[in-house]
């Protein structure tokens, strides 16, 4: 089996395989926030591109989400944050969500035969899954606005890490030599590792570093979303 690394949703088709597994990763925040939704009972999740298709979906009764820079947009539910699915609201719904880049993401990668969702937060489950399917993985970085970032890159690095060093899992992908180079480095103090990140501090500056301290805490909601159709359903 083989696993690759994308750093940008906009060169997946650079690294599209038929029969590949695709691992979405928007580490700061989405993925992490549609993580804990289904850990916390969440039904179902749409993920859309456009803040316009979300409210489309909230006038015809669903919940919606929707998230631009950083902030949660004005008229909505919720917005990107992993705290704001912990509670019974969200608990058997159905709920739509655009996001700046991890839904950017998903749309990029729906040519994949299987698209799944990682984050840190369920970062032992999705390896123990991916290493079960015995296919090739490809790793999707949300970045940001379609340029590389750090977060996600240094967890697609620990996907790597763990199918490379435990499952016999072979890459000759520059990307995700990188990648694991990244969390290797990293893996000791996550925090402090990404503490100059452009998207760290971004996030900082709008007061969220409780949000980006729970993100970078692994394994604390082992579920794993998966698409079928243009859904998210709990695995």
């Amino acid at each position: 089996m083989n696993i690759e690394v994308c750093f940008t949703p906009q060169a997946y088709h650079l690294f599209h395989k038929d029969e590949a597994i695709v691992v979405v990763i928007d580490v700061l925040r989405a993925t992490s926030a549609i993580v804990t939704a289904f850990y916390n009972g969440v039904n179902k999740m749409i993920p859309v591109a456009t803040v316009d298709e979300a409210k489309e979906y909230q006038r015809n009764g669903f919940m919606a989400a929707a998230e631009r820079n950083g902030e949660m947009i004005e008229g909505f539910e919720l917005g990107n944050s992993p705290f704001g699915y912990m509670n019974n609201k969200v608990k058997g719904k159905t709920i739509a969500i655009s996001t700046t880049n991890g839904t950017q993401a998903i749309e990029a990668s729906r040519k994949a035969s299987k698209v799944v969702i990682g984050s840190f937060l369920n970062l032992d489950v999705l390896c123990e899954y991916l290493i079960e399917q015995k296919k090739d993985v490809v790793l999707v970085c949300a970045g940001w606005k379609n340029k590389f970032n750090l977060e996600d890159s240094t967890f697609a690095g620990a996907i790597v890490s763990k199918l490379t060093k435990e499952a016999g899992y072979e890459t000759n992908c520059d990307s995700a030599i990188a990648s694991r180079l990244l969390y290797e480095t990293a893996k000791d103090d996550l925090y402090e590792f990404l503490a100059t990140s452009s998207h760290r501090n971004r996030l900082a500056k709008l007061d969220l570093e409780r949000d980006i301290k729970y993100c970078l805490t692994p394994n604390q909601c082992p579920v794993i979303p998966v698409m079928e159709g243009k859904y998210l359903v709990k695995l």
